[in-house]
């Protein structure tokens, strides 16, 4: 299992651009209905992708295992609407009394080892109400055809998350994104789905 702390203490954080996801910005062009909040971010690191949402005026909250990745956000934070959490997005105890109208997942799916995606599907369901939208871009392909295959980042495919989301979700849109961070075009995938009501 990665530890985070220690990679950001020794700032060995690839993911880190220092910005939003370009993706992001890309489909807040488009104008998902992200209900009226809060939104949930988990593994936000310094929290760039948050402070985007947090443009919409609905609240944000950052969640991270990593407190050097949670104090930093909390040190870069820009406006009211945006609040940072120190707390394992898998463990059901903290879900307890949660509920979020979205969730925007960028880069905690494909940190988290692949055999804990059905304990994945399964928090976001457990902590968005009925009609939430899951919005996320996903790693689809971030390694070369015949490169070495250690994540994280570890690769899924479009098949993959509909069938792991499919218990209680509805796929409504997906698409190739036209903006990525450099060296991830055509690499990710956006996909939008939509909490179905539970009886």
């Amino acid at each position: 299992m990665t530890d985070w702390e220690t990679r950001y203490q020794a700032g060995d954080t690839p993911w880190e651009k220092g910005h939003a996801s370009p993706a992001l910005h890309e489909l807040l062009e488009s104008g998902p209905d992200w209900g009226a909040g809060p939104i949930l971010v988990p593994g936000c690191g310094f929290g760039h992708d948050v402070r985007a949402l947090s443009g919409l005026g609905i609240p944000v909250l950052g969640l991270d295992l990593a407190v050097s990745a949670v104090n930093r956000a909390r040190e870069l934070a820009s406006s009211e609407m945006e609040a940072y959490e120190l707390g394992d997005f898998l463990d059901p105890e903290w879900r307890v009394g949660r509920e979020f109208s979205a969730v925007w997942e960028h880069t905690c799916f494909c940190a988290i080892q692949p055999a804990d995606r059905p304990r994945y599907a399964e928090a976001v369901a457990g902590c968005l109400q009925d009609g939430g939208l899951l919005a996320g871009v996903f790693f689809i392909t971030p390694f070369d055809p015949g490169e070495e295959q250690e994540g994280p980042p570890f690769p899924t495919s479009v098949e993959e998350l509909d069938a792991w989301f499919s218990p209680w979700f509805e796929r409504i849109r997906g698409w190739v994104p036209s903006k990525a961070y450099p060296g991830r075009e055509n690499r990710e995938w956006i996909g939008l789905f939509r909490k179905i009501a539970q009886a």
